[in-house]
């Protein structure tokens, strides 16, 4: 437990680091160019996504303790050097890069430190809300708004019998598996968001069950998953229902459900 209290003791230099970065993203967002480019996988990268990375990047090699970091926009790591990690900082400077051309507001800043493939801590950064979402394991999940106390989060509790559950799916990128998943539910109510935004959804209680059967990245799923953990949720994989795994040597994700507290029924 030690160390995760003195792990909590970064989250005041982070959030500085994620905020000069969001200031960064915002000054692209109401420009009229975002240098948007198409990567190899096919997904876009704008001037904000790389500004916002910079700035992460150093931000994080300035601090104490020092830990190497894997981001989105700088990934070409061998898994043969990565693989003896033992804590490293995984980055996606700009979530939800799509909602971001949108200009829709629906993106976020998502950092996690990864101790021996599992996250112990995590902050997700709002730009356009300034809304701070952060958590450390064994810590507790907490939510910090402008002129506003922190809030510490909790899940809402649900059965997955119940009517009317409350799914976020992605604006960009639902796809029939996970079609076919939400129609196991009981008049299940979608409620469409961007990015990290539905695990947020799920761990301020504003939403119940997200399930994502499409393929995502290491860096999309970490901070929101210790989020959520810590605020009584969980994010598993589909197959074998078991918490999702980091530093893997394919950086793909399996297919996931992340819940609120689940009751037997």
């Amino acid at each position: 437990m030690e160390q995760y209290v003195s792990l909590f003791g970064l989250i005041n230099d982070l959030s500085l680091i994620v905020k000069r970065a969001a200031d960064a993203i915002l000054e692209v967002y109401a420009g009229d160019s975002y240098g948007i480019k198409v990567k190899t996988d096919d997904s876009p990268v704008t001037l904000a996504d790389l500004a916002a990375n910079d700035i992460i990047c150093e931000g994080l090699a300035a601090l104490q303790p020092s830990f190497p970091f894997l981001s989105e926009e700088n990934m070409e790591i061998p898994y043969a050097e990565r693989s003896n990690y033992e804590y490293f900082w995984l980055i996606d400077p700009l979530d939800g890069t799509k909602e971001f051309v949108k200009k829709n507001g629906q993106f976020t800043i998502n950092v996690s430190l990864i101790h021996h493939n599992r996250p112990v801590l995590g902050m997700v950064y709002v730009p356009v809300e300034q809304a701070l979402y952060y958590a450390v394991a064994g810590q507790g999940a907490f939510l910090e708004l402008p002129d506003k106390p922190v809030c510490r989060l909790q899940c809402g509790k649900i059965r997955l019998s119940d009517k009317g559950l409350r799914i976020p799916c992605s604006l960009s990128h639902i796809n029939s598996d996970t079609k076919n998943f939400i129609q196991q539910f009981d008049e299940a109510v979608l409620m469409p968001r961007g990015s990290a935004l539905k695990f947020m959804m799920l761990a301020t209680a504003e939403a119940d069950v997200y399930p994502r059967l499409a393929p995502t990245m290491e860096w999309d799923t970490a901070a929101p998953q210790i989020i959520l953990e810590e605020a009584g949720g969980k994010v598993l994989n589909v197959d074998t229902m078991e918490p999702l795994t980091y530093n893997k040597e394919s950086l793909v994700n399996p297919g996931f459900v992340a819940y609120s507290t689940v009751i037997a029924d």
